[in-house]
């Protein structure tokens, strides 16, 4: 049951974090594919994103079980998984965030400029919010990715931790 519930909790870790990973590695491909048509790499990036977000969500519940569930069998101090717990909270919170927050501004932005952003001026109020929210967006998800680095280094610290 310990190995069981140690490889479900990795696991739920590493899909989210490896999705972390290779999103912007998908993300440029896709525009580099689709160069010309800048308004297509964006729809599918941006949708993506959204599953990319669902993952997350998921295995961050996911982890926060376990996380909660793992001192009762013996495999951590209750003590040692409170901070991973909190690092997942935030990753969540900064997931929620930019599904939630950031995507439908970005999207505002789009339908606001007559559906695509790539053809006005960068001197225009959406453009130049659209560009804001996209920088946000990439930091919140430099951000997840960090923290996801940060908790996988304290879940490990805890399995060395004597019980």
């Amino acid at each position: 049951m310990k190995t069981l519930l140690r490889s479900l909790l990795y696991l739920a870790l590493i899909v989210w974090l490896g999705a972390e990973i290779f999103f912007p590695v998908v993300a440029a491909v896709t525009f580099q594919t689709l160069l010309p048509n800048t308004h297509m790499a964006g729809s599918i990036v941006g949708e993506l994103l959204r599953i990319l977000h669902g993952i997350g969500l998921v295995s961050g519940m996911v982890a926060l079980a376990l996380l909660a569930l793992v001192p009762a069998f013996g495999l951590y101090k209750p003590k040692s998984v409170l901070v991973p717990m909190a690092l997942v909270v935030l990753m969540m919170g900064c997931t929620v965030y930019s599904q939630f927050g950031i995507i439908p501004a970005m999207e505002r932005d789009r339908v606001a400029a007559g559906g695509t952003i790539n053809t006005l001026d960068a001197t225009n109020a959406n453009t130049i919010d659209f560009n804001k929210l996209h920088n946000r967006s990439e930091d919140v998800e430099m951000a997840i990715m960090l923290l996801g680095v940060a908790t996988v280094v304290l879940v490990a610290r805890a399995e060395s931790v004597k019980n």
